[in-house]
């Protein structure tokens, strides 16, 4: 009686993980439907990229109406993205409208890191603003850097880069970021977020870009992309142009 026991307990185990597992995919599948429904409303569609993308089509992304791209250029005080130079310099010969992003280090100075990303990407007229890529990463999330720290050496960083470009760049982060670190201290600067589950409706003061999917599939690049969404018109975008 007692292995019969047993095996009915496994048995509902196996079950109820089977149930839960099946719960998640179902939400998962329904939330991801439910941004594409919400971003129909919007007109400028555009996309972020990285080595990860690996070699990157650009004049067939220009074929389907893309209409930004972000490119990632710098990460911390050293590092340069090794598909860089290429994308940057493909992207241009397409006509896309496009910007450099750097991916903020909480191990860095932050006077360190913008000059690694001026002295890297040069100048940006007629092109985007920067962005600023603020998000965990390895343990970071586990052991949150100190938020007071993190907060001054991100305005020092924003403040080079505006000084420079004669600009205010653009924050993206993630929600857990958003509320540690940005919300209420960074209003003035031009919010991305992200969330691939659902429209970001609780963000304090609204959003400008919002990345709505991290598995988007694109002719011109055989892996996973990031797709992102502005807020307003093609004519309010165009004030995101450095002169």
């Amino acid at each position: 009686m007692g292995i019969i026991i047993l095996h009915n307990k496994i048995f509902k185990i196996i079950i109820s993980t089977i149930v839960i597992c099946l719960l998640a995919l179902l939400y998962l599948a329904a939330s991801k439907r439910l941004n594409r429904i919400f971003i129909k409303k919007y007109s400028v569609y555009g996309i972020d990229v990285s080595h990860y993308q690996g070699k990157i089509n650009w004049q067939m992304l220009k074929e389907q109406e893309t209409g930004f791209a972000y490119i990632k250029a710098t990460e911390g005080s050293s590092h340069t993205d090794k598909k860089f130079l290429k994308n940057w310099e493909h992207v241009q010969l397409t006509g896309i409208i496009a910007g450099a992003y750097h991916f903020f280090s909480f191990d860095s100075p932050a006077s360190s890191q913008a000059e690694h990303f001026i002295e890297t990407v040069g100048s940006l007229s007629g092109k985007l603003v920067p962005m600023v890529d603020v998000e965990y990463y390895a343990d970071k999330e586990k052991n949150p850097p100190d938020k007071e720290q993190t907060i001054a050496q991100l305005q020092e960083f924003l403040h080079i880069l505006e000084a420079e470009y004669n600009k205010k760049p653009v924050i993206y982060t993630t929600y857990k970021v958003y509320h540690r670190y940005i919300k209420g201290r960074f209003k003035q600067y031009p919010l991305w977020i992200r969330n691939v589950y659902y429209p970001p409706f609780d963000i304090d003061g609204g959003w400008q870009i919002w990345q709505y999917s991290d598995i988007g599939k694109t002719e011109g690049i055989n892996s996973s992309v990031d797709l992102d969404v502005f807020s307003g018109t093609k004519e309010e975008f165009a004030q995101f142009i450095v002169p």
